[in-house]
């Protein structure tokens, strides 16, 4: 391998498992789709092996997410060297990509960036996944930090304890008297509709598998991307469903929603991972999401 490798053919690499296509990956950086191929044939050529899985989507190797990584930490780099050396001169937002949970951008997350946001110049790329699966954006080299459950620092990274989400299982007073009015049972909760956040969600399965012998297809399952629609759903009467506490406390209190399980809490701890060699805005942002982090989470 040479010593240096050309950062365009780095960059070609890192748009195609970002844009998740060598069509949009080409349009996204400005080129075509031939020029990008070729762009990859040669940082293969360089590397002496593949760096890409080319399935639907193309996957990074592993030495192909090592160098994406390389990619994204050099440009932090320069994009903060720039800052530092041009301080008046900055017209391009940095673009900062980070891995999180729904549950916490629904809550603490936002709260915790903005003074951030309005101090620099800074574009936002949020990637969303199920907790569980936040660390493979980081390990992939898509994002500099994530919040996960994976409390072992990947390679070249550092892992920090945020805290817990405790979830309770809730509807409303109208979906109650009308599913439940007889208790939970194996045979009240088949009719009773409820919700997952995707198909790898399994929260809500397990439980209904370890507490009730229910399996996936035993009931009505609906499939929700966003925090913010499991609680409305759940506040509408279209449903039950498994919620942070922490986001419905003020619905619990006044009884728009009823804890249909007060003795049961599932929890889930939180981590936040992140290059180990940090600077300036992205450094700014890591001590947000910790400080913020623990202070709504280790309640």
């Amino acid at each position: 391998m040479k010593a240096i490798l050309d950062n365009k053919l780095l960059q070609a690499l890192a748009a195609i498992v970002k844009e998740q296509s060598f069509e949009r990956a080409a349009a996204s950086i400005f080129i075509t789709q031939s020029a990008i191929s070729q762009r990859i044939k040669q940082l293969e050529q360089e590397v002496s092996q593949p760096v890409l899985i080319r399935t639907t989507p193309p996957k990074a190797t592993e030495v192909g997410e090592k160098l994406i990584s390389h990619f994204y930490q050099v440009e932090q780099l320069e994009n903060n060297l720039k800052q530092e050396i041009f301080p008046d001169e900055q017209s391009v937002p940095l673009t900062v990509h980070l891995a999180t949970n729904a549950d916490s951008l629904a809550t603490w997350l936002i709260p915790a960036l903005s003074p951030v946001l309005k101090k620099n110049l800074v574009e936002l790329n949020l990637q969303i996944s199920d907790e569980q699966y936040t660390i493979e954006r980081l390990r992939d080299g898509e994002v500099f930090g994530a919040i996960t459950l994976e409390n072992k620092s990947i390679k070249g990274c550092q892992s920090t304890l945020l805290g817990e989400f405790k979830y309770v299982l809730v509807s409303s007073p109208e979906f109650k008297q009308r599913y439940f009015s007889k208790g939970l049972t194996p045979e009240t909760l088949k009719s009773a509709p409820s919700v997952a956040f995707d198909q790898r969600d399994n929260m809500h399965i397990t439980f209904m598998q370890q507490q009730y012998g229910l399996n996936k297809g035993d009931y009505p399952l609906h499939t929700v991307r966003s925090s913010e629609a499991f609680v409305m759903l759940a506040k509408t009467g279209a449903a039950c469903c498994f919620v942070a506490e922490f986001q419905i406390e003020s619905e619990l209190q006044s009884g728009e929603l009823i804890d249909l399980l007060p003795n049961v809490k599932l929890t889930k701890q939180l981590y936040w991972q992140r290059w180990a060699l940090l600077k300036g805005v992205h450094q700014e942002i890591s001590e947000a999401i910790i400080t913020n982090g623990q202070t709504a989470l280790q309640r």
